[in-house]
C-alpha cells in the first residue's frame, strides 16, 4: 500500500461492489477488492490502476466460509490505514422458506450475517482507536418492504440494518468520528437478479435504479453521516407509507408482491 487511505470492498467483482471500487478509486483511495471470481477482480483492478494510478490489490475469498472470512480479517488487521469497509457481498434465494434448500439458506445467512458481523467488528477496532473511518453495510429495502418468497433474504437484510443502527447509536454516544451506514436500495440493475433467474420485466421500469446512482447517493449521505440511506424518493415514500398501513394490508401487499415477482 502507498500510505493513502484504503477501501476494502466485498463482492467487488460486479454490481454495486464494482461501482464502489470505481468511486473510491476516483477519490484517490487505495483498494482491496475481494470476491470469489479471480478473473473479474483482476480485470477490474487493472482497469482502476490504469485509470487512476492507485494501488489496487485483489483477495479471492468466499465469505460464506470460515476460511474466507478469516483470510479477509487477517488482511484487514495488517492495514494501518483502513478507512472504508463496504460489506456488499450477497445473493438471493427465491422461493418459499420451507421449500428452498436449507444449504442455500445457510450459505446466504453466513454471507449476509456472519461475514458482516466479523468484518465490521474487526474494522471498528482500528477505526475507533484512530477515531476515523466509515463502514457501509449494503442492506436492502427488502428489509422494510416484505414480499412472500424471500423470507430469508429479507430477514438477513433487516438484521444488517438493525446492527448498523445499534452501532451508529453507540458511536454517537461516545462522539466518535467513525461513521456507519445502512444502505437500503430497491431494485437495482446488476447481475443479482440474473443469478437468481428473475425476469426484470416483472418489475415496472420506473422502479429500477442504476448502480452508479445508488453508490453516488450512498457516498453523498456518508459525508452527512446519515445512517439510513434509501436511494430514490420512490422507495423512501414506499417505506414511509408501509409504516402507516394496517398489518393486514401490508401482509396482503407482501403476498401480491411475491406472486408478481414469481417467487411465491
Amino acid at each position: 500500500m502507498t500510505g493513502r487511505p484504503v477501501a476494502l470492498i466485498t463482492g467487488a467483482s460486479a454490481g454495486l461492489g464494482a461501482e464502489f471500487a470505481r468511486a473510491f478509486a476516483a477519490r484517490g483511495a487505495d483498494l482491496i477488492l475481494t470476491a470469489r471470481r479471480e478473473e473479474r477482480l483482476a480485470a477490474l483492478a487493472q482497469q482502476l490502476r490504469d485509470q487512476h494510478g492507485n494501488h489496487t490489490e485483489i483477495l479471492v475469498a468466499d465469505l460464506a466460509t470460515d476460511a474466507g472470512v478469516a483470510a479477509v480479517k487477517t488482511r484487514m488487521d495488517a492495514i494501518p490505514n483502513l478507512h472504508w469497509l463496504v460489506n456488499n457481498a450477497g445473493f438471493g434465494v427465491p422461493g418459499r422458506f420451507h421449500s428452498v434448500a436449507i444449504d442455500d439458506l445457510d450459505r446466504m445467512h453466513r454471507l449476509h450475517v456472519l461475514a458482516p458481523l466479523q468484518l465490521t467488528h474487526a474494522a471498528l477496532r482500528g477505526m475507533v482507536a484512530r477515531d476515523a473511518g466509515a463502514i457501509i453495510n449494503v442492506a436492502s429495502v427488502a428489509g422494510f418492504l416484505l414480499a412472500s418468497g424471500s423470507a430469508g433474504y429479507s430477514a438477513t437484510k433487516r438484521w444488517l440494518h438493525v446492527l448498523s443502527e445499534a452501532i451508529y447509536l453507540e458511536l454517537r454516544s461516545t462522539r466518535s468520528k467513525v461513521r456507519i451506514q445502512s444502505l437500503c436500495p430497491g431494485y437495482t440493475i446488476t447481475e443479482f437478479h440474473d443469478v437468481i433467474g428473475m425476469q426484470r420485466a416483472r418489475i415496472p421500469k420506473f422502479l429500477w435504479l442504476d448502480a452508479h446512482f445508488v453508490v453516488r447517493e450512498s457516498l453523498k449521505a456518508l459525508e452527512r453521516n446519515d445512517l439510513l440511506v434509501i436511494p430514490s424518493w420512490k422507495y423512501q415514500l414506499a417505506v414511509a407509507v408501509a409504516k402507516l398501513l394496517p398489518r393486514r394490508v401490508r401482509y396482503a401487499a407482501a403476498v401480491r408482491a411475491g406472486r408478481r415477482m414469481g417467487r411465491d
